[in-house]
């Protein structure tokens, strides 16, 4: 793994290269670069032995030119203060992108989540839930976490609760997302970032003009896919790729990798680990070799869905897939990424493509803060209306359908199918946006710097009706 520069740095090199394209006064794209808040933890949890650990956690608050700040909190041995400023500027700019109104954040707590216990994990969440109270770094109109990486809706209830607890509010509940449904959480927020993985990259390659210069067809169909990381993203990713027609051809694992050029099923793969702990011995699998690197298949279309910086200036070169999808955040170094678009090679940033998550966290968000689920005021009204226009259907051409059908035909939209109707407009609108802001730059740039470009107007124009700068 590279380490030539630091997580932070490396975004702020795309800054940089987008902030040249831009005509913003020098002073506001300061403010825009620079991490506004850091707060850094250490508080003791008592051990089910009984005995006392100090746990290190960090949360950081990168923008409030929108308000509350918006970022998940990971539980990982990686964690540390550089990651956290990292991945709190990218939420800021992915928010931008996708036009959801949040500030960025994110938050960290370091440790190996299965060296302990379910209580343990409890304690440690919960009093860290009371540091960000006490700092103000937690709150509906403040700073709303939700899950990443080692953590997922249990953690997000025990934040809910413990927020509940300190705070006897009507919106406490918008306090965090991801959390379970029947705690005010929302359906389809489980599948969300590799969902929207899948529809940003189905919009790249559904415009001809794009896929010709890399010798491909549009649409999905039939394209061979490779997936770096098989967690709830990439395992996602993976299943709506499949079920669009597209060859899962390898899927790569911490301890293995696993390849069929006919396709892998998806559902048996995750099946197996299930059963077995790993995908190694999945059904109509091979084990691909040691010394080869799942990065460096040919491919159609790479997902990296695992760490960041997998995707380096020493194996750039050997990629050989068309597309490389950034399903996780940050897994193409700043070196590597100008090395693969000097080789043509179709880079879809994770500023955008990864924004599943916070979009379907923010239909969450305004959920709890309604106070009504999505679907429960529209859902009959659309199913009696559909009744009556296939009832006039029927008097008018005789054709008679069964009820049956009628259910199917007539059947209104529910919290789910808005979520996903919702998170489809929102990453192919943001696709096209990011594509014609490149269109724009007459081909100066990449769509990374393009994304980061048009993130930085909108930015510079809050803070310019705020009235902060000119």
């Amino acid at each position: 793994m590279s380490q030539a520069i630091s997580f932070s740095a490396q975004v702020n090199r795309y800054f940089d290269t987008a902030a040249q394209h831009t005509k913003h006064d020098a002073h506001l794209l300061e403010q825009i670069r620079e991490c506004n808040f850091v707060c850094r933890f250490a508080f003791p949890i008592e051990k089910d032995d009984g005995s006392i650990e100090v746990i290190h956690a960090w949360r950081a608050e990168h923008s409030h030119h929108k308000m509350p700040t918006k970022g998940g909190i990971r539980f990982s041995m990686d964690v540390n203060e550089d990651e956290v400023i990292a991945l709190a500027s990218l939420m800021t700019y992915k928010c931008a992108i996708v036009n959801v109104p949040f500030g960025g954040a994110k938050g960290g707590v370091k440790i190996d989540r299965k060296k302990y216990s379910a209580g343990e994990l409890e304690r440690i969440t919960r009093r860290y839930t009371f540091e960000l109270h006490r700092k103000n770094f937690i709150g509906p109109g403040v700073d709303v976490p939700a899950p990443d990486f080692g953590t997922g809706a249990k953690e997000m209830s025990w934040i809910a609760d413990t927020y509940q607890s300190l705070n006897n509010e009507l919106n406490a509940m918008a306090c965090v997302t991801g959390k379970p449904v029947e705690l005010g959480g929302i359906r389809g927020r489980t599948e969300a970032t590799g969902l929207g993985v899948f529809y940003g990259i189905r919009e790249a390659c559904s415009l001809a003009e794009d896929m010709t210069p890399l010798g491909l067809t549009t649409g999905i169909e039939g394209k061979s896919v490779v997936i770096q990381g098989f967690g709830n993203v990439g395992y996602h990713a993976a299943k709506f790729f499949q079920e669009a027609g597209a060859k899962i051809i390898a899927i790569a694992e911490w301890d293995v990798t696993i390849t069929n050029p006919a396709g892998l099923d998806i559902v048996a793969a995750d099946q197996h680990r299930r059963e077995t702990g790993s995908i190694l011995g999945t059904p109509a699998s091979k084990q691909l070799p040691a010394g080869e690197s799942a990065l460096e298949l040919e491919c159609d279309i790479l997902i990296p869905a695992a760490l960041e910086n997998v995707i380096t200036k020493d194996n750039a070169p050997k990629v050989r897939a068309k597309i490389v999808g950034e399903a996780a955040n940050g897994p193409t170094t700043a070196a590597a990424n100008d090395i693969l678009n000097s080789r043509g090679v179709l880079v879809i940033p994770d500023a955008f493509l990864n924004a599943g998550g916070v979009t379907v966290s923010y239909f969450e968000w305004l959920k709890n803060l309604s106070h009504v689920r999505f679907g429960r005021l529209e859902k009959r009204f659309e199913e009696y209306a559909f009744r009556r226009l296939l009832s006039a259907v029927e008097g008018a051409t005789e054709k008679k359908f069964g009820e049956e059908m009628l259910k199917v035909l007539a059947q209104g939209a529910d919290e789910h199918d808005l979520v996903r109707s919702g998170l489809e407009e929102t990453m192919a609108s943001a696709y096209q946006e990011i594509r014609d802001t490149n269109l724009r730059l007459k081909g100066k740039t990449d769509l990374r710097t393009a994304a980061f470009v048009g993130a930085l107007d909108k930015i510079a124009l809050c803070y310019g009706e705020m009235g902060i700068f000119p």
